[in-house]
């Protein structure tokens, strides 16, 4: 039993010790939260309702915007 609790004591050691170790290593910093993209405008398709960023929208007439190529044709623009 009490070799039990030694080898339990000697692995939280050994587990502490390297964790600390890799926080001080140069190079290996962590990310920062602050260089996340911002968040995208959300638009919606006019066909079948699918929310999408406006950059990978298809324009059509009237502002109106489309999830494909193939809901534009369809819509009629």
């Amino acid at each position: 039993m009490k070799y039990l609790i030694v080898l339990a004591v000697v692995m939280a050691i050994v587990w502490f010790v390297r964790n600390n170790r890799r926080a001080d290593e140069p190079g290996k910093e962590k990310p920062r939260q602050d260089t996340l993209e911002p968040p995208q405008d959300m638009v919606q398709c006019a066909v079948c309702s699918l929310h999408l960023p406006r950059t990978e929208a298809l324009p059509g007439r009237e502002g109106r915007l489309y999830c494909c190529a193939k809901h534009r044709v369809h819509a009629g623009d």
